[in-house]
């Protein structure tokens, strides 16, 4: 098949969509199909270039004051969309959003008769957790968010998302069937047998029992209840904490481990190469997750895959793979103080450790890619032949 798949945050963006659709579209021109993405481009032209197997198309772009994303205008972009699509010729074009490129490449594919399918990666609380409004107006932000999604995914022929919370999020928006298609997880890559020698060596990092926060620092993903309750439970147990990645609340982050006199247990890698993450995760003892807008957590299957215990917050999707005194221990989201308890406790008992690891790599076995692959070829077969199920 020749599958066109519009993004509007890929490489190098650093979030969960960015990594799901790079991964996707090299898995798919690795399975033998040819591939393209549009996407923003990295400056302030048009662009046309080859990354390995998939052909890139870039928008003409512009920065935004939050670091790493880039805009597109929506009357600029037409032109270009069109021309891709008239050069690549598509069978099957793949949205991986509502907004501007994804809205703009499905409504110029079906003027020219090729089907659509989408996935919905978006959760308006990403947007509006910064906006600090009473809930009565957060509540009608998201009506109206969630409407104008369902406007854009009811024009095509089929829609996934990756876990069966994050469909029936806009299920109640739309009339028809919503398919939970996993994000999926490359197992060869992420695996029980990497070396953590690499990561060590890299971030100098102890040697001791080690919690790991991989992702965005974004005041979504909650950092600041894991140091507090990290500085709470290293009062019991000892432990070093690892935080990868960057983001707008990073220099604030910093300062609450200072001030909570955490720095000599806590490494802030910054932002961590993607061939160094296996060996990182590999590094850790257990991971957790803060986070209140997860769809479905890619670093949360990465740390299972490596046989690793998480802890998260009951929060929507995670529990689809964090399961209770199963594989990890789930918190209520913002509560540090139960999160401090369940932290004594995952590393005060190494037998706990080892069989919630051991059932973390159960779990995510049905998350592997080459599953999530073959069930988007079928998605994209079934679209070409009317609407789509897998």
């Amino acid at each position: 098949m020749r599958i066109l798949i519009a993004s509007d945050t890929y490489h190098p963006h650093v979030n969960g969509a960015s990594y799901f659709t790079q991964r996707l579209s090299h898995a798919l021109a690795d399975a033998g199909h040819e591939v393209a993405v549009i996407s923003p481009s990295t400056d302030l032209s048009n662009t046309k270039k080859r990354w390995g197997k998939v052909q890139r198309y870039g928008l003409r772009s512009f920065p935004i004051i939050v670091p790493g994303f880039r805009f597109v205008l929506p009357w600029v972009i037409n032109p270009a969309i069109r021309r891709a699509l008239v050069e690549f010729k598509p069978d099957i074009v793949h949205i991986q959003s509502h907004f501007f490129i994804s809205r703009a490449t499905l409504n110029a594919a079906q003027k020219r008769g090729i089907p659509v399918v989408a996935t919905n990666h978006f959760m308006p609380d990403n947007l509006t957790h910064y906006l600090h409004l009473p809930k009565i107006v957060t509540e009608a932000i998201h009506s109206v968010m969630w409407r104008d999604a369902a406007r854009v995914y009811r024009k095509a022929k089929g829609l996934s998302s990756p876990t069966r919370t994050a469909a029936d999020l806009v299920q109640p928006q739309l009339n028809q069937e919503i398919l939970a298609i996993s994000n999926g997880i490359d197992l060869a890559r992420f695996n029980p047998s990497n070396d953590p020698t690499p990561a060590q060596k890299q971030y100098n990092l102890p040697k001791k029992p080690t919690l790991l926060f991989v992702g965005r620092l974004d005041k979504e993903k909650n950092v600041d209840v894991v140091l507090r309750a990290v500085a709470v439970a290293r009062k019991s147990v000892n432990f070093h904490f690892v935080v990868a990645g960057h983001g707008a609340e990073e220099v604030k982050l910093k300062t609450l481990a200072q001030t909570l006199e955490l720095e000599a247990d806590t490494t802030f890698c910054g932002f961590v190469p993607d061939e160094l993450l296996p060996s990182l995760y590999a590094a850790a003892d257990c991971f957790v997750i803060a986070g209140i807008a997860e769809l479905q957590c890619i670093v949360a299957m990465e740390a299972m895959a490596t046989g690793l215990p998480v802890v998260g917050a009951r929060a929507v999707a995670l529990p689809e793979l964090i399961h209770h005194k199963e594989n990890g221990l789930l918190f209520e989201p913002g509560d540090s103080t139960e999160l401090a308890g369940q932290l004594v406790e995952i590393f005060t008992k190494s037998d706990m450790r080892h069989t919630m690891g051991k059932k973390s790599l159960e779990i995510i076995a049905k998350h592997d890619i080459n599953l999530t692959l073959e069930q988007f070829e079928q998605f994209y077969r079934q679209a070409l032949n009317g609407r789509a199920t897998v």
